[in-house]
């Protein structure tokens, strides 16, 4: 029993996290699998598939405080499903270990500035009032694509700092994150369960509490100021980079 409420507590745990910053879970969900003994192909392949749900929860949460920005998320889940099959794709003819450090170092310095920059709170935008160049959202959705394909990185990782770029509140960038992810983990889980990756056991240990991990993690963020949710994506970017760069270079990191 005390196993069971363990794994439950540790899908509550991504999903307040993948909620929170709009990353989906997936790089919690895949090491926390291999280290409880999970093939690594196969604990990618759950990943996926349980990205989908945390997504998707983290979704219904947002979309129930008016924040997403349903354009935006469909022109960037449009490119980002073709763009993370060529990513996978090209891992057969790219070294992944290079582009790993290169575009690690890049993520470093782009959670520097969201760090740095501010970020309007909510109530002092209103969603429908951004303005946004629908013609290079697709391109940012595509690179997400082919780097979550060619890297194993989810595309959060692109979509916020892209979106904020863009001119995005960050809280409506994470949002808008979580709603296109829905569709680019939906699209990688399909593939890998065709493949035989997704272990349907863990998916249903975990998935529970990633669901309500979601919810919560949701409203976390709401009630979180633009400035701290932008320095605490920040500091998980930097994570996630320095991460990138280790495995780039050959250390045995999770």
């Amino acid at each position: 029993m005390l196993k069971y409420l363990g794994y439950f507590g540790v899908g509550v745990f991504i999903g307040v996290l993948a909620a929170m910053f709009g990353l989906g879970g997936g790089f919690l969900v895949v090491p926390t699998l291999n280290f409880l003994g999970v093939e690594i192909h196969h604990a990618v392949g759950t990943s996926s598939a349980a990205v989908v749900f945390t997504s998707l929860s983290s979704a219904i949460a947002y979309h129930r405080q008016r924040r997403i920005h349903y354009k935006a998320g469909l022109l960037l889940a449009l490119t980002a499903v073709p763009g993370a099959y060529i990513g996978a794709w090209s891992t057969s003819y790219i070294s992944s270990a290079q582009l790993k450090v290169i575009f690690g170092v890049v993520l470093f310095f782009v959670s520097i500035k969201i760090y740095r920059k501010k970020s309007a709170e909510p109530h002092e935008v209103r969603l429908e009032d951004v303005e946004l160049d629908y013609r290079l959202i697709p391109v940012g959705g595509f690179i997400a694509g082919i780097a979550s394909g060619l890297l194993g990185i989810g595309g959060g990782a692109i979509n916020v700092p892209f979106l904020t770029a863009m001119g995005l509140p960050i809280h409506y960038a994470v949002a808008t994150s979580s709603f296109a992810i829905v569709f680019t983990a939906t699209s990688g889980a399909l593939k890998h369960y065709a493949m035989g990756n997704v272990e349907v056991e863990w998916l249903l240990l975990l998935v529970p509490g990633l669901i309500i991990g979601a919810q919560l993690g949701a409203r976390i963020a709401k009630r979180t100021k633009a400035s701290s949710l932008g320095k605490a994506f920040a500091v998980v970017l930097a994570f996630l980079a320095i991460r990138m760069v280790l495995k780039g270079l050959g250390f045995a990191v999770p």
